[in-house]
């Protein structure tokens, strides 16, 4: 009397087989596709955001964070709509010098650089929260969660190699909060794929100022950067 063999046959471990790499490829596609609309977004951040700048300079006459009380009530009534900054504070608000001043990062009234983002949106160049705090949704993020900010680049906030000179540009626009693959993913996209040199460079987390960007090779894929664009 035969035995009736048990197990499998090749042709069906080679069926399994395929649809176990037919799953991978699935997944892994659905991977790139997210990591490459990341990408996007950011790159997107970095084109939008200065285009607001330019919006509001042709419809105001002005800079968006840079203006007295006086000013702004007439812009955007009711009276006191829109906040304005301390005036005087030390290189943080100067109104009506042509500056933005205060650093990307900020997180304070006090300073144009914050209020700026409630300006551009009180004049319908952007959505967003109009009431300033120091949180979502009222300062804006970027596609990871990370903060986006934007000052007057004479703030010196990327030294160059040379340790004389610094990022140049009348503005600077950062990111922060971007892990190291889609920071020279973006660099590549937008700049000259070097996350060092051009107008794209990528620094630490640290947010400390006078810090040289950093070398693509040396970019961690799995580290949290700050990418900083002047223009």
């Amino acid at each position: 009397m035969r035995r009736q063999q048990k197990g499998f046959t090749l042709v069906e471990i080679a069926i399994v087989l395929v649809i176990i790499g037919l799953l991978l490829g699935g997944v892994l596609k659905g991977q790139e596709l997210i990591n490459s609309a990341k990408v996007k977004n950011f790159a997107n951040d970095f084109r939008n955001i200065p285009l607001l700048i330019y919006g509001y300079q042709d419809k105001y006459r002005a800079l968006p964070g840079d203006q007295t009380q006086s000013a702004l009530d007439v812009q955007f009534p009711p009276a006191s709509t829109a906040a304005a900054c301390a005036p005087g504070a030390a290189g943080h608000c100067v109104a009506g010098n042509g500056v933005i001043d205060g650093t990307w990062d900020s997180s304070a009234i006090s300073d144009e650089s914050f209020v700026f983002w409630q300006h551009v949106r009180l004049a319908g160049l952007a959505s967003g929260a109009t009431v300033p705090a120091n949180s979502t949704p009222y300062r804006p993020s970027n596609a990871d969660g990370g903060y986006i900010g934007i000052e007057s680049a004479g703030a010196h906030y990327i030294l160059n190699n040379d340790g004389a000179s610094f990022l140049q540009g009348t503005y600077l626009l950062c990111s922060a909060g971007i892990l190291g693959k889609f920071a020279k993913q973006l660099d590549t996209l937008m700049d000259d794929g070097d996350t060092q040199t051009g107008s794209m460079r990528t620094v630490s987390a640290s947010h400390a100022r006078g810090q040289k960007a950093i070398a693509s090779a040396q970019v961690d894929d799995a580290g949290g950067y700050t990418v900083c664009m002047g223009f």
